[in-house]
């Protein structure tokens, strides 16, 4: 059941302030045609007057000709960029489908969400990397994605507000957040959850933990559907087993908005019940910015 239905999610994710200054960032210059060894490598760079870094992964048969995609990865609360590569598994599927990774590296381990303006500006800072790979790798700018376990799931999610124009979609994971209000385009939304998950409770309703632990994970999605002008009504299907979706239909501009859902599951990234690093690239290959 897990293999057939991961094969489903596949098969129909197919079918089809500082923050806004970062969001209209100059674009880097061109970097096609400069060599680049293929690897791990550790990057550097000062944003917002702080150093910062992140870990980049470019893949073997990269020819510094034709532009790749690239996924933006990142890690929970009191995580590492090392620790998420390893948690999510995206280099092993950027090495086989030939897009570059960039694991990034919050301050303390802790991504500023809910924004607090005496913290790092991480939008801008997230916004700084796209233009810092791209000045040094072949990068498809139409083809830039966004992903996050837990915190950096909650990042994401904000992301795709205040870096509509620079994201071609999202994919959180554990961490879904409608970050209102949020302006600009529809962008592609899908998103994993366990049900049992005790860190991001999939109803909401932690309390004593501040606003954005009670709203719950099908109300999050549903603003991302109003966001994208999607249809009103929720599509549940539920097979038999762990694994369900939600999704909303008649979005515009080709947008999705989708869940999968996992019965039983944790607070983790998981690719047993379903391979979610290799269903999610599924779903960000199908989209670009137009």
């Amino acid at each position: 059941m897990r293999v057939l239905f991961a094969a489903a999610a596949a098969a129909v994710i197919v079918s089809v302030s500082p923050a806004a200054e970062a969001q209209n960032a100059p674009a880097a210059p061109s970097s096609c045609g400069l060599p680049l060894a293929p690897g791990i490598l550790q990057q550097q760079l000062v944003s917002g007057e702080r150093q910062r870094a992140y870990r980049l992964f470019v893949p073997p048969g990269y020819d510094g000709r034709t532009a790749i995609p690239m996924v933006l990865d990142l890690h929970g609360s009191g995580g590492t960029a090392a620790g998420q590569a390893r948690n999510s598994g995206f280099e092993e599927v950027a090495a086989r489908e030939g897009f570059a990774v960039a694991s990034l590296q919050a301050e303390d381990s802790r991504w500023n969400v809910p924004v607090a303006d005496d913290r790092a500006d991480d939008a801008a800072y997230v916004s700084d990397v796209i233009d810092h790979v791209a000045a040094r790798l072949c990068t498809d700018r139409a083809r830039v994605y966004a992903t996050g376990f837990s915190g950096g799931g909650r990042m994401s999610s904000l992301l795709a507000c205040v870096l509509n124009t620079r994201l071609a979609a999202i994919a959180p994971v554990s961490g879904l957040r409608w970050p209102a209000p949020c302006a600009g385009r529809p962008i592609p939304v899908l998103t994993f959850h366990g049900l049992a998950d005790p860190q991001n409770p999939y109803s909401g309703m932690a309390a004593g933990r501040g606003a954005e632990w009670l709203e719950s994970v099908p109300d999050a999605l549903a603003g991302w559907a109003r966001h994208n002008g999607c249809g009103s009504n929720v599509i549940p299907d539920d097979p038999a087993g762990p694994l369900s979706t939600m999704r909303y239909a008649d979005c515009r501009e080709g947008a999705e908005v989708r869940m999968i859902r996992i019965d039983g599951l944790g607070h983790t990234w998981t690719r047993k019940e379903i391979d979610t690093t290799a269903v999610m690239w599924q779903f960000f290959k199908n989209h670009r910015l137009r």
